[in-house]
C-alpha cells in the first residue's frame, strides 16, 4: 500500500456529503482553528471540502463516552412493563432475556442478548481500538482496523432491536384487555445509547487509520 499514491499527492478530495472526488486547485485554502482546510466547494452539492472530517478525533470520543454513559441507565433502569390481572412485573434488559430463555424461547433470547449487550460492547471497544490506534499513528493492520470500522458501520443498526420488540409488544398487547404492555425509561436510554454510538461511528473518519499523528484536518 505504501507504493500506491494518496489522494493528496494526486490533487483529489472526495466530498463528505455526496460522494463526488474532485480536484483541489493550489493557493485555495483557508486557516482556522482546525488547521488548514480546502476552502474549495464541491461543484456538485455546494459543500465545503476538507482532505479529512474536521475535530473527527475530539467528536468520535465525545459522542462515544456519552454514549457509554447512558448505556449504565439503559442496563440498571426497566425498559418494560408487562400488566396482567394479577401480577405487574418491570424488566430490565438482563431480566428480560432470562425471561424469555425460562418460558421457552432461547432463540429469541440469544438475538435479543446479542443485539442489547454483545453489540453495543462490541462497539465501544472496536471504536475506541480504532480511536486510541489512529490517534497514535499506528502502522499494526491497518486493512483489518478498515475491515473492522466497516463491520461497525454494518452491524450498528441491529442494536435497536430491543427498542422495536418493545414498540411492537406495546402495539399488539394493547388490543388485549386483561393484560398490557409499557414501555418504561430504560428504553429511552437505551435508544440514545444506539444513536449515540451510530454518530460517533459517522463521525469518525476511516482514512485517518492510513495517517500518521495530528492528521485530523
Amino acid at each position: 500500500m505504501s507504493g500506491l499514491p494518496r489522494a493528496t499527492e494526486l490533487g483529489l478530495i472526495g466530498c463528505h456529503v455526496c460522494g463526488l472526488v474532485c480536484r483541489s486547485v493550489p493557493g485555495d485554502e483557508r486557516l482556522d482553528g482546525d488547521g488548514v482546510h480546502d476552502a474549495m466547494a464541491c461543484p456538485r452539492c455546494g459543500s465545503t471540502l476538507h482532505r479529512r472530517k474536521p475535530n473527527s478525533y475530539t467528536r468520535t470520543w465525545a459522542l462515544l463516552i456519552a454514549a457509554f454513559l447512558l448505556y449504565i441507565p439503559a442496563n440498571v433502569l426497566p425498559i418494560m412493563r408487562t400488566a396482567s390481572l394479577n401480577d405487574i412485573d418491570d424488566n430490565t434488559i438482563i431480566s428480560g432475556v432470562v425471561e424469555l430463555w425460562v418460558k421457552g424461547s432461547p432463540d429469541l433470547a440469544v438475538i435479543v442478548f446479542a443485539a442489547s449487550i454483545v453489540v453495543p460492547m462490541l462497539k465501544f471497544l472496536s471504536l475506541s481500538m480504532l480511536l486510541l490506534s489512529s490517534g497514535r499513528g499506528s502502522d499494526w493492520a491497518r486493512p483489518q482496523r478498515a475491515k473492522l470500522y466497516r463491520l461497525v458501520e454494518f452491524i450498528g443498526y441491529w442494536s435497536m432491536l430491543d427498542v422495536f420488540v418493545v414498540a411492537l409488544l406495546t402495539a399488539l398487547v394493547r388490543f388485549s384487555v386483561l393484560s398490557r404492555v409499557e414501555p418504561l425509561p430504560g428504553v429511552i436510554f437505551f435508544g440514545l445509547t444506539v444513536v449515540l454510538t451510530m454518530l460517533a461511528s459517522m463521525s469518525f473518519d476511516p482514512r485517518l487509520i492510513w495517517d500518521g499523528r495530528n492528521t485530523d484536518d
